[in-house]
């Protein structure tokens, strides 16, 4: 269900359940934690592409015929679950780039939310509609998509179950890019390995700074900026970053 690849640092993760449009069953999630355990454990991955191995759909959600199964303390569980995978993905130590072919629903868009970029086809579409279920978002949607699109527009789609198309939510930041369905994954790899390219370190670093820095109140957010920019000063890359720089000529940043 959750296909693995590692090639030249970029690690490809591919949900792969067609016959449920990729809808996220609990062996599923378990299968993608796995591929996040692992792509902690592999030193060479600098990057790492989320996306589905067909083209209808990114991810239909959470597979409703189990959800349909739960009592309270079973819902707890799964939604707590679901919190924990995302998060891992937000926490990653390398960037996450989601490539969303078709639609991505519910703790599909939740999936994607929780990346770093979001790279998007004109046939992609967004929505959490949970709440024609007689529920909410739980994956963490409730919190990522108002940070990202703001409070108006997220309720927007929560509210009323709005299905968001590519162009729309590029124009609400919910995407980062939007490119025809042929050239997604080329799109989107291309991004990866222009970030692959830069200092790891310093990647990392950002990474950091932002993803951390929004949990904090600013002045601490600032303190750990500070912290992180520090640390880079010890480091090989920064040393041959700024050689390169001044000698006018590429750097080759090795990750120390």
């Amino acid at each position: 269900m959750i296909l693995f690849e590692l090639s030249d640092g970029l690690a490809l993760v591919r949900l792969n359940r067609p016959e449920k449009m990729n809808a996220l069953s609990r062996a599923m999630l378990d299968e993608l934690s796995e591929a996040f355990n692992r792509i902690e454990r592999e030193e060479d991955v600098r990057a790492v592409l989320l996306t589905s191995a067909n083209d209808r759909a990114f991810c239909a959600g959470t597979d409703i015929v189990e959800l349909a199964g739960l009592d309270e303390d079973g819902a707890r569980r799964a939604a707590e679950r679901g919190q924990e995978i995302c998060a891992r993905i937000e926490h990653c130590r390398v960037p996450v780039i989601a490539a969303i072919n078709g639609v991505a629903v519910g703790g599909g868009l939740e999936l994607a939310l929780a990346c770093h970029l979001r790279v998007a086809s004109t046939s992609a579409q967004f929505s959490l509609p949970e709440t024609k279920l007689g529920i909410i978002p739980a994956y963490g949607g409730t919190q990522r998509l108002a940070r990202i699109v703001g409070k108006g527009r997220a309720l927007g789609m929560m509210l009323a179950g709005e299905v968001v198309s590519a162009e729309e939510a590029y124009a609400m930041g919910l995407v980062n890019r939007v490119t025809s369905p042929t050239q997604l994954f080329s799109e989107a790899e291309a991004l990866a390995r222009a970030i692959m390219a830069l200092a790891p370190l310093a990647i990392r670093a950002c990474l950091r700074a932002v993803t951390r820095g929004l949990e904090l109140p600013l002045e601490e957010g600032l303190a750990l900026e500070a912290e992180l920019f520090s640390s880079l000063f010890s480091t090989e890359d920064m040393r041959e970053g700024t050689s390169a720089f001044l000698e006018k000529r590429a750097p080759i940043f090795r990750g120390k």
